[in-house]
């Protein structure tokens, strides 16, 4: 598996409302297009692109303005709000997951349920607990249970180049450290030298690299990005080029067997804790023992509003998962996740998207299918019962929180705190879902999915200007501000 250096250097970084939504709303009237003059600028956005664009009155559903709504569209991670509201409808906003030991006769059983935030620490502090039980050796197995979840770590439409960075972690019911393991590659020798990579010595990864210094210059003539290659058993290779750089390129890098990577884990953690284990760590998602220590999760209130503010893949998709576990009795996947998200709100909340394509929780398929009027609907039930749901205050702020804090587009005044909204991008898509207060007091909903989103290739002799896409968006939610 290569990845090229552009998801890379990411990783470093990191129509009208439905009839049917509003035959869903007691006592509601179907929603009128308001006459106004308000007017986007789509010229501002590359030729080519196809933008679908849904604004309405918060209050009374009455149709600011309209284009392409029912046109399916990938949602990216604004698909994060969908799944967001169904596992507040069936889970509740204090559910936990629940990480736990057990006894077996000689041997121990770990059992995980997907806990996406578990971490390094929690697990040493569960693992303390087996002293009153086994003393400091433990005589048979320790045996790893991972029956929470079933099927593919890695949805359907997954691309195959961005596996190895953290924002595709695989989605595992054996989940540790957010599945992802920091290091940092060196270019700061002389150009033709071979880099440098570090990672912690506690993490039980391997990455070796063969990718040359070279100059700006030389990159371009040649065409050699760096490349990531899978190798197997935690270990990945780098290879090609990287621009000399002073300063370290950080890098995240997705862990791929997750059974080996926290089997290590354990075993260093066993030996600073002064636990000898005599048995193996083994894969036994059958092994049932007498809970004897448990860790919980922080309440799914919170997981979600670091899953939606910080648009967490790992979050999202080991909750859609688990949705699939309660919601089907059975070990939970990719497959029955998406049906469960769907299931729970025709049930709960009488939105239909049936006709959506869901295939993760996360969005990052690039299979995934919405439209900006089925999103309008997750929108706004979600704002009609926020008193309910408490899932606005999850939203990014523009200019101050979350993925909006930096979204140059609207992070300066007016826009500055006027707008919360989920973001969304894949590679040509960028999208935004939400609401914004504007500048009489209004508050509007809006879905905006660009997707076909290609500009020409800039000149770097020219002097800088803002991408279109940042451009489009300043004028379109300015434009919101000011005329209502």
């Amino acid at each position: 598996m290569r990845l090229p250096f552009r998801f890379l250097l990411f990783s470093a970084s990191l129509a009208l409302l439905s009839p049917q939504l509003m035959a869903n709303q007691a006592h509601s009237a179907q929603p009128a297009v308001v006459p106004r003059t308000y007017q986007p600028d789509f010229s501002l956005l590359p030729a080519g692109h196809d933008t679908a664009l849904l604004v309405a009155e918060a209050d009374t559903g009455n149709i600011v303005y309209a284009q392409r709504e029912y046109q399916y569209q990938p949602p990216a991670s604004t698909q994060k709000m969908v799944t967001a509201l169904a596992a507040q409808l069936y889970l509740g906003k204090d559910y936990r997951f629940t990480t736990q030991l057990e006894l077996l006769g000689d041997d121990i059983v770990l059992r995980f349920s997907g806990d996406p935030a578990l971490s390094r620490q929690q697990l040493a502090t569960l693992l303390g607990k087996l002293k009153p039980h086994s003393g400091r050796t433990l005589k048979g197995n320790l045996l790893l249970n991972g029956s929470q979840f079933s099927g593919y770590e890695q949805a359907p439409g997954w691309p195959w180049d961005i596996l190895g960075v953290c924002y595709s972690a695989p989605s595992s019911s054996l989940s540790l450290e957010h599945n992802c393991v920091q290091g940092a590659l060196y270019s700061n020798q002389a150009v033709g030298e071979t880099t440098r990579v570090n990672i912690p010595s506690h993490q039980p990864l391997t990455v070796t690299t063969s990718a040359r210094v070279t100059t700006k210059e030389r990159q371009k003539a040649t065409h050699c990005d760096l490349e990531l290659k899978d190798k197997g058993n935690n270990h990945y290779h780098l290879s090609g080029c990287l621009i000399k750089r002073d300063k370290p390129l950080p890098l995240n890098f997705a862990v791929q067997d997750t059974e080996a990577y926290i089997s290590n884990v354990i075993q260093a953690e066993l030996k600073r804790l002064g636990i000898k284990l005599e048995g193996e760590i083994k894969r036994d998602d059958t092994a049932t023992g007498k809970v004897i220590a448990r860790h919980r999760s922080a309440p799914l209130h919170e997981l979600l509003d670091t899953m939606v503010k910080d648009s967490d893949n790992l979050y999202a998709d080991n909750i859609a998962k688990t949705l699939g576990a309660k919601y089907f009795n059975q070990p939970g996947s990719f497959a029955n996740g998406s049906k469960a998200i769907k299931a729970i709100l025709k049930d709960k909340a009488n939105i239909d998207l049936e006709r959506a394509v869901i295939v993760d929780g996360s969005g990052l398929s690039r299979n995934n299918r919405m439209t900006a009027s089925q999103m309008m609907e997750v929108i706004t039930y979600i704002y009609r019962h926020d008193s309910q749901l408490a899932l606005v205050a999850t939203l990014p702020v523009s200019g101050q929180s979350g993925t909006l804090r930096y979204r140059q587009s609207l992070r300066q005044p007016p826009l500055q705190g006027a707008i919360l909204a989920k973001s969304g991008s894949l590679y040509g898509t960028y999208n935004l879902a939400g609401l914004i207060k504007t500048q009489s007091g209004q508050t509007l909903l809006f879905v905006q999915m660009v997707s076909n989103y290609f500009p020409p290739e800039r000149d770097e002799n020219l002097p800088a200007i803002a991408p279109p896409i940042e451009a489009f968006e300043r004028s379109l939610y300015r434009g919101m501000y000011q005329q209502f």
